[in-house]
């Protein structure tokens, strides 16, 4: 593991109280900590887990990897999203690290967007899915915390980040004493006619993909969402992007030419065929070709345009099937940067 950073300076209570003044009545988190978050917040969705292990992030990702700290126990996450516009991600969370640490808890790790690796040190982070808990990947911010105790060692980590209309808080927490294990008999019999197997779920619908006809790039762009460009074709193991005129791609060349401020990243997916580092690079290879038809077929600046991969790490859909495994081979694109 590499060597930990120390941590930054802590806010003053009069900045907690200060950002805490005037603000609606508190509701309680339900991660297991006392976080208290003001009453704009919203629970969008949560995770347990009775035992696992996680690698959490304690350094940046210096373009190899991340240092990380190996934890085991019980894992709870919760998203939260408010509709007050205007907070800042640092106004999100100093006042909810101040509670983290009056909790017990020390801090190991802190930083922002750029110092803590960008894009790759965000897509190295257990998150609940969009549109639960969204990350601008040019504006968030990232702590992790560890307590120890008599119930064991404890680890919690805090992700803040903001759409135009909202901002997004994601509590992680790992640690402490394991669930028990439910009794049981061994001399109780199987049952001599188990219950059915669940039925499958039924496929997902595909998502349109963007055209001048069947969606409004704008407002999905603006809504801080990734959208995936459904039109798209690869042939079987290539990384090129076949050749052909694609609605998806006109539409997006067109929003972007008409808003030179702004700046995208395009995002290659794949499924769970093969390993990690190689699917990454096919990926991020194939966001790449998709960059380079944009910039060759429809003059974008090179600079509005980047491209990354993260191979098999968020799928949309089961990998247990072929349609399922299509589905997850995608090419996104998300506004990292407002026009």
């Amino acid at each position: 593991m590499k060597r930990l950073q120390t941590p930054i300076q802590l806010p003053q209570a009069g900045l907690v109280a200060l950002l805490l003044a005037g603000l609606p009545t508190p509701v309680r988190g339900d991660a297991g900590l006392p976080l208290d978050l003001p009453a704009p917040f919203e629970v969008t969705a949560s995770r347990r887990e009775p035992m696992t292990s996680l690698q959490m992030p304690v350094g940046p990702y210096d373009g190899a990897e991340a240092a990380t700290a190996s934890a085991e126990g019980p894992l709870e996450q919760t998203a939260w999203r408010t509709g007050t516009p205007g907070l800042s991600t640092l106004q999100l969370l100093a006042p909810l690290r101040a509670q983290i640490t009056a909790a017990g808890f020390a801090l190991i790790y802190e930083c922002e967007t750029e110092v803590c690796g960008g894009f790759d040190f965000r897509y190295g982070l257990r998150l609940l899915p969009e549109p639960d808990m969204h990350v601008d990947l040019s504006d968030f911010r990232y702590l992790a915390a560890r307590r120890d105790g008599p119930q064991g060692t404890e680890f919690a980590s805090l992700m803040v980040s903001r759409s135009t209309d909202h901002g997004f808080v994601q509590l992680t927490r790992i640690g402490g004493a394991a669930q028990a294990l439910p009794e049981t008999a061994a001399s109780n019999p199987a049952p001599a006619n188990p219950p059915p197997a669940p039925a499958p779920l039924p496929p997902q619908p595909v998502t349109p993909g963007v055209s001048a006809e069947n969606g409004d790039i704008a407002a999905r762009l603006a809504s801080g969402l990734s959208l995936a460009l459904e039109d798209l074709v690869f042939p079987s193991g290539s990384q090129a992007l076949a050749a052909g005129d694609y609605a998806s791609l006109a539409a997006l060349a067109d929003w972007l030419l008409a808003h030179p401020a702004a700046k995208v990243a395009l995002i290659g997916h794949s499924d769970a065929s093969g390993g990690l580092a190689a699917n990454i690079a096919l990926s991020r290879q194939r966001a790449q070709s998709v960059r380079q038809r944009l910039i060759d077929g429809f003059a974008i600046p090179p600079g509005q345009i980047a491209a990354e991969g993260v191979g098999y790490l968020a799928p949309r859909d089961s990998n247990f099937s072929p349609e399922g495994k299509q589905r997850n081979r995608r090419v996104e694109v998300m506004l990292t940067a407002t026009p």
